[in-house]
């Protein structure tokens, strides 16, 4: 009501300055022409939603704030320092979470692996100091414990990550860029990704397996805290985001539960996961589907050996690895070596596909027998694994 009052004032205002103008004092033609006033304001009123879409609204949203409500006192805020003597300065903070009544934190290797003093906040402000419990690179997952937990902690529960599809909507909550209990939404955006984890001596990397990707929103401070399905249950550890700029650009990592799973455990008993090793490299740049055509290899599945390490499993059982080299779209590739098809009678797809069955389904020591591609013939390959170097 006031801005419309306003400028018809003004309008008011200037009609009897420009009457005080009329020569002779003469009052003003009567058929002079007005001053055009403003058009009328038009009020669009929205159309009314069926209460069935109103209803499925609120559900949803009594959904997520019933989810934040029981899941938020397993969630912690991890501040790292480290001590430089006269005083401690902060170089680090991240996210995890409580996954049993004893004081075990899950969050991510990156977040304390050069921590001196960890302090752990809880939601009700509560103030702990951990301390690192066991830790694992290569999954980039690590357990911290605290003592005495607050009354109000509870532990989370793990979902199974295997049971994931993509389009699944997930619930991430941590502490990006310190503000702590931050919850974002989203979708899971691909299943069975790979990321490289660190450097193997002979140039390979080796590499976490059956990544989720999500486009919740994930920053830094989001690194170990929990990735949700919509009943609160832990289906991953919110680990990387893919940016140029440091923030998220709607492509962000978390290592699955069924991980968490397997090797937590292990960490809490020994320190650290002991790894099953076969010793070999493959072309990381393409999958035998892609090599097929330009090598005229004889099946589209599997992993191309390029490479064995001297001495390792594979090396002592006879794997073969490349013996030639080939230029394939550009890119050097090693070509000739076995084509490695199975594990004990389970098909391999990919490089990723094998990883993940030899992280998840054996252990060191354990024997499994390889099914081989070699010159056109299928042969069958005891091993014995080795324990990957720490």
């Amino acid at each position: 009501m006031i801005r419309l009052g306003w400028p018809l004032l003004a309008i008011g205002t200037l009609m009897l300055s420009l009457s005080g103008c009329v020569s002779s004092g003469e009052p003003a033609s009567p058929t002079a022409t007005p001053y055009p006033l403003p058009p009328p304001v038009v009020v669009a009123t929205p159309t009314l939603l069926p209460q069935s879409l109103v209803a499925e609204a609120t559900a949803e949203d009594l959904l997520l704030i019933n989810l934040y409500a029981r899941v938020i006192p397993g969630v912690v805020n991890i501040n790292v320092r480290e001590d430089s003597g006269s005083e401690a300065s902060t170089f680090g903070t991240g996210s995890g979470f409580l996954i049993d009544t004893a004081g075990h934190i899950v969050t991510n290797n990156h977040v304390v692996e050069n921590a001196d003093i960890i302090w752990v906040t809880f939601s009700d402000g509560s103030l702990r100091e951990g301390h690192v419990l066991g830790a694992d690179p290569d999954s980039d997952l690590a357990v911290i414990v605290v003592p005495d937990l607050p009354s109000g902690a509870v532990p989370l529960e793990l979902g199974d990550s295997d049971a994931l599809a993509v389009g699944q909507r997930v619930i991430a909550i941590g502490n990006p860029f310190g503000w702590e209990g931050t919850m974002t939404t989203g979708i899971i955006s691909g299943l069975g990704r790979t990321l490289g984890t660190r450097a193997t001596e002979s140039g390979g990397y080796f590499r976490n397996p059956e990544i989720i990707q999500t486009d919740a929103p994930i920053n830094p401070g989001n690194s170990g805290g929990p990735l949700l399905d919509v009943q609160g249950r832990v289906i991953g550890v919110n680990s990387a985001i893919q940016t140029t700029a440091g923030v998220n650009m709607g492509v962000s990592f978390a290592i699955p539960a069924n991980t968490v799973a397997c090797i937590v455990p292990h960490l809490i008993e020994e320190g650290f996961y002991r790894y099953p090793y076969l010793g070999i490299t493959s072309n990381g740049e393409f999958s035998v589907a892609q090599l097929a055509p330009e090598l005229g290899l004889p099946t589209r599945r599997g992993v191309l050996v390029s490479a064995v390490e001297p001495g390792g499993p594979a090396d002592q059982a006879g794997i073969l690895g490349g013996d030639h080299e080939v230029v394939v779209m550009g890119i050097l590739v090693r070509a000739g070596g076995d084509i490695i098809t199975g594990v004990d009678g389970h098909e391999i797809q990919d490089f990723a596909h094998l990883i993940a069955y030899l992280v998840l389904e054996t252990e060191a020591g354990q024997t499994v027998t390889l099914t081989v591609l070699r010159d056109g013939q299928e042969l069958h390959i005891p091993v014995v694994l080795g324990e990957r170097p720490r």
